[in-house]
């Protein structure tokens, strides 16, 4: 009876192998779900507080604008069409759309700064 009880019984290192498991799950979960999206969250942190009056921009609704005014309240003024303006949040700013409308018109934002200087 005893032999059958020894038998049974887990092994020692099985525990061990559970914790290291389980550590290595939490760190690829880090590294390719937790990193980037923080960092991407970061880099439009960055752009939507670069971005400035006369610049060419998407919203994340799809809607085309030119920034005509920075409001105190972190708002911004944006035109839409030719005396049509809209109030927007910055946040409401898609970096990656706007990035991709400069890319598809050739407009870089030097560009668009310079022009809207003239």
């Amino acid at each position: 009876m005893q032999l059958s009880v020894l038998l049974q019984a887990a092994p020692a290192g099985g525990g061990m192998f559970s914790l290291l498991f389980m550590v290595g799950m939490i760190a690829v979960m880090y590294f390719f779900m937790i990193r980037p999206q923080a960092k991407r969250a970061k880099e439009q942190k960055k752009f939507s507080e670069s971005i400035s009056v006369g610049e060419e921009i998407v919203t994340t609704a799809g809607i085309h604008g030119r920034i005509q005014r920075t409001n105190e309240n972190g708002t911004l003024q944006i035109e839409i069409s030719r005396n049509t303006f809209m109030t927007i949040e910055r946040s409401a700013i898609s970096m990656e759309m706007t990035n991709a409308f400069r890319k598809k018109s050739g407009a870089s934002t030097v560009e668009v700064a310079e022009t809207s200087k003239a």
